[in-house]
């Protein structure tokens, strides 16, 4: 029985890549007639400024298996994948980069364990040659930091490019939240996924859209979605201070009443009022950016606009 395919592919200012990427996936034609397996590739134009969008149209001249979803603005990769899942139909989808850093010849094999039983077929990288050390130290850090606070299952150098069942797609797009982190939200939904390791591979063409300050605000998106830790320590550095602070009093009261000993000068006073403060600013910080999640998802706003479909 024939089952459809659907390659969803999220594209920001990526004129240069949509071609290459399209004749990589074309070159497993075989294997797809092989397996009985129709493709659609679908390309999710993330509000692009450069020829994206045009590059996609000539392309759909070419081969009429592809599809395309064109936002009215820039609305972030999360949106993208969203969309892509919303508008593929397929007994099968996929979530690949367009930047080639997601090896399309890995299709075969995770077809492969799809039809062995696994209900997703994901990939990690096991190295981050290529990176700047300071943002592969980072990211690693921000992982094992998830480990620890957050129960969802989030795998180191875990990539976006993933194989699913209909199955998973459809609990995927079941979580309608504003504030997506989707490599939270894959292991959130669980079923049954095997992992595939591979090196890493550096983007041949264009440049990464993603800076370190946006990785940092990614991160804390994932933290804030997927764990409530974070509350948890505002909290406790709440009840220390409470209890450093009783001490201190019952320790200025005992040295007055044995020894007359004057409280001491202004220079550690104003030492202990910055920390607390300090202490305080960051813990209102923190409920914050809960707060403002919460507001972004009470206001009901649609993940993404339409302004051009093909």
């Amino acid at each position: 029985m024939s089952r459809l395919l659907n390659i969803i592919v999220p594209c920001f200012n990526e004129e240069e890549t949509v071609g290459p990427f399209y004749e990589e996936v074309v070159k497993l034609d075989p294997f797809f007639t092989k397996e009985d397996i129709k493709i659609e590739i679908i390309y999710v134009d993330d509000g692009s400024r450069d020829r994206t969008l045009e590059r996609i149209k000539e392309l759909r001249k070419q081969d009429e298996r592809i599809r395309a979803v064109s936002f009215s603005r820039n609305f972030g990769k999360e949106a993208a994948i969203y969309a892509g899942l919303e508008h593929a139909k397929g007994d099968l989808v996929v979530l690949m980069d367009v930047d080639l850093q997601d090896p399309p010849h890995l299709l075969p094999e995770m077809i492969g364990h799809i039809n062995a039983g696994y209900d997703s077929v994901a990939t990690r990288r096991v190295s981050r040659k290529g990176e700047p050390p300071i943002r592969s130290f980072f990211a690693r850090t921000f992982y094992k930091i998830m480990h620890k606070i957050s129960k969802t299952d989030i795998v180191d150098g875990a990539r976006d490019y993933r194989l699913m069942t209909r199955q998973v797609a459809d609990a995927i797009l079941s979580m309608g939240e504003y504030n997506r982190f989707t490599k939270g939200i894959f292991g959130w939904v669980g079923y049954e996924t095997k992992w595939l390791e591979y090196e890493n591979i550096e983007r041949t063409r264009g440049e990464t859209k993603w800076s370190f300050w946006k990785l940092f605000l990614y991160s804390l998106d994932g933290i804030m979605a997927f764990s409530t830790a974070p509350l948890a320590i505002s909290s406790f550095f709440g009840m220390l201070f409470c209890v450093l602070a009783f001490l201190l009093i019952i320790v200025t009261i005992v040295r007055k009443a044995l020894f007359g000993d004057p409280v001491s000068g202004w220079p550690s006073l104003v030492c202990i009022i910055s920390l607390v403060g300090g202490v305080q600013m960051f813990c209102v910080g923190i409920l914050g950016q809960y707060l403002s999640k919460t507001y972004m998802e009470v206001k009901k706003r649609p993940i993404y606009l339409v302004k051009e479909e093909i």
